[in-house]
């Protein structure tokens, strides 16, 4: 069933983010990011071993899946952001074997709704490959940003969005439905001269603030600059560059299939895990 857009609260201005990554491709992109999981994604379908015929790619910014996706699936359908920012998938029932999506789902306001309704596309046995950012992503910006107009300004304004962290992204594919579901997290710490360098390659990501909250007049001078200067107090190395953390979360899920492996029952187990300790321990003593 699909999403209710008014059950979820709304956090993020999506029609304000496909501006903003509109605005990115039209300059210089910054890639290294989304060109990592591009590859990851890559290697991690090339270790599935059965084949996909129809696919799709949901809300991926650019076209970075365009020319191996055509080379290797049968059709892909390609979902981008619409000028409504709405979050209603064109998916039929069962009509997909993969859905993919990369670095797309931190600024989704009703991930539940999205995720089952990309459970209810794919058929028996279709298989759900995303990254999103979460965790401490950008943690570092954040911490100084808030320190910052703390001191210099007597308050707090949201500038980066907030991040789900592992388990509740692990939740919400068992929530979906999905069977087997996987999680993990890949860190990647960018480097960088200086705060308003890291901030120069957000807005060349388009993933510059698109909270609904966010503050609506521009930031005086001197919180940037002493946001810029707690920056390198805090999170820069010996050689005065400072660090920048990007948590990507993967999310793998399946559409259940009755050829896929199932969970023992509780109290099913014909020998009890101690025993096996026990038996297979090289050091005498071990395992009780």
């Amino acid at each position: 069933m699909a999403s209710n857009p008014t059950a979820a609260p709304v956090l993020f201005d999506r029609a304000l983010l496909r501006v903003r990554q509109q605005r990115a491709r039209r300059g210089e992109p910054a890639t290294f990011l989304l060109d990592r999981v591009a590859e990851d994604i890559e290697e991690r379908l090339h270790a599935v071993l059965r084949e996909f015929a129809e696919a799709a790619d949901i809300w991926t910014p650019g076209e970075i899946f365009r020319k191996p996706s055509r080379d290797r699936f049968r059709s892909v359908t390609w979902i981008g952001l619409d000028e409504a920012g709405q979050e209603v998938l064109p998916l039929a029932a069962e009509s997909l074997d993969l859905a993919v999506s990369a670095l797309a789902f931190q600024l989704v306001n009703d991930l539940p709704g999205v995720l089952s309704q990309i459970r209810r596309a794919l058929r028996p046995d279709g298989l759900l490959l995303a990254a999103m950012l979460g965790g401490d992503t950008l943690t570092e910006l954040r911490q100084s940003f808030a320190a910052a107009e703390a001191e210099c300004e007597g308050g707090v304004s949201p500038r980066v969005a907030p991040f789900a962290d592992l388990r509740d992204v692990g939740a919400l594919l068992q929530r979906a439905g999905f069977a087997l579901p996987v999680t993990d997290v890949d860190r990647v710490v960018a480097r960088y001269d200086s705060a308003f360098a890291l901030m120069q390659d957000l807005r060349r990501m388009g993933a510059t603030n698109i909270l609904v909250e966010r503050r609506r007049t521009p930031t005086r001078r001197a919180t940037m600059l002493r946001m810029a200067q707690i920056y390198g107090e805090r999170f820069a190395d010996s050689d005065g560059r400072i660090r920048a953390t990007f948590d990507v979360i993967w999310l793998s899920g399946w559409a259940p299939h009755a050829s896929q492996q199932k969970p023992l029952r509780p109290g099913s187990a014909k020998a009890s895990l101690a025993e096996a300790v026990r038996k297979q321990s090289p050091f005498p003593g071990w395992g009780g």
